[in-house]
């Protein structure tokens, strides 16, 4: 498994991650506002670790985590990182007006014109400070069939223009991600939360769909918002509370990892790799010590008869 070729850096860097990238939601201030300082030294931290896919959008922070990403970007060569945002939203400041073009608001709201596609991309690429886009998705679109009439046609133009090198779609839900697949030209969707130890409802629809049309999978979402990665400390699933039988499997599956000499964030970040169609995981981190915990991940030994001992759970 490994990001395809038309998503992963032009030029190569030794050592460098086929297989994770960095979700820059956090440095966008999700949950917690996180300092200029530390956002720029979270970035710097993926690229020490061998990090080259870093993943953004302008709703993470209404234009925080682009910008911020950016940023951390400047000065390295553009050919040897590779950049995913996404559109379908526009960015607004507190009275509700949209903001000027690369600028930072308050809020986000949906937009799936063809209009708003190029709006959100003319934005994105000046806080980005960048003159390309590796991979554009659209984000979790709330109509399909507006989508499939407005936004999509507009990123396959974009694609053809060589403003960006590939598009796709970007979702919590497997249900009409897999008519994305079926029914629109692009080269790879991203499945938030729905490929991981607690939650397979990818698996039986999307995944064979994606590699029947030769679709690529990028799989987010691995701690299903926290859970897979401490139970006891963060039992949360969805962003919610879990419920008890959730909060009762994740154990269960830390415990079995624990008498294997595994941490169960580790399992849980690799496990999306275990399927054929998925090509690469993208997980978020706010710090520069839970990048080396993302890196740790990656190169963790896990016993191969795990994984079925963990099915079975």
């Amino acid at each position: 498994m490994a990001f395809r070729a038309g998503v992963r850096p032009l030029r190569a860097t030794p050592g460098a991650s086929d297989t994770f990238g960095l979700g820059c939601a956090p440095i966008g201030n999700l949950y917690r506002a996180v300092a200029e300082a530390d956002a720029e030294a979270t970035v710097a931290a993926a690229l020490a670790h061998g990090i080259r896919f870093f993943d953004t959008a302008p709703h993470y922070g209404a234009g925080a985590s682009e910008l911020r990403l950016g940023r951390g970007l400047a000065g390295v060569d553009r050919d040897t990182v590779s950049i995913a945002t996404k559109v379908g939203r526009r960015i607004v400041d507190a009275e509700g007006a949209a903001v000027p073009a690369g600028g930072v608001g308050t809020d986000t709201v949906g937009d799936l014109s063809a209009d708003g596609v190029l709006r959100s991309v003319d934005g994105s690429l000046r806080r980005l400070g960048t003159d390309r886009i590796d991979l554009l998705y659209l984000h979790d679109p709330a109509d399909v069939d507006e989508a499939l009439r407005g936004a999509i046609p507009a990123l396959v133009r974009l694609r053809e223009e060589g403003v960006v090198r590939s598009v796709g779609v970007g979702m919590v839900w497997p249900e009409p991600l897999t008519r994305f697949v079926r029914e629109a030209a692009i080269d790879v969707v991203m499945i938030a939360g729905r490929v991981t130890l607690l939650d397979r409802t990818a698996e039986s629809g999307l995944l064979p769909a994606a590699a029947e049309r030769g679709v690529g999978v990028i799989a987010a979402g691995v701690y299903n918002s926290g859970i897979l990665a401490d139970p006891e400390g963060s039992p949360y699933f969805d962003y919610r509370e879990a419920a008890p039988e959730l909060r009762d499997r994740a154990l269960a599956l830390r415990d079995l990892c624990r008498s294997r000499g595994v941490q169960l964030s580790h399992a849980a970040a690799r496990y999306p790799l275990q399927h054929p169609a998925v090509d690469a995981v993208v997980v978020g981190a706010r710090t520069p010590e839970e990048v080396a915990a993302i890196a740790a991940a990656e190169r963790a030994p896990i016993p191969g008869d795990l994984w079925a001992e963990l099915e079975a759970v």
